[in-house]
């Protein structure tokens, strides 16, 4: 009877999205920069819309 071969720990890669989620600086980054390029972003869009006063 042949037995599968195992996978050597070393070779075996770490999916991104795990290594990502694992990292909680990395995660706390992206919470804090996200929302604020987004806020950042829109409050730029909202300037722009405003009518010129005469």
């Amino acid at each position: 009877m042949a037995s599968e071969p195992t996978p050597n720990p070393q070779t075996e890669r770490i999916p991104v999205m795990q290594r990502i989620l694992d990292n909680p600086f990395l995660l706390l980054f992206i919470g804090v920069v996200f929302p604020a390029v987004f806020y950042i972003i829109w409050g730029i869009m909202e300037l722009v819309t405003i009518p010129v006063a005469r």
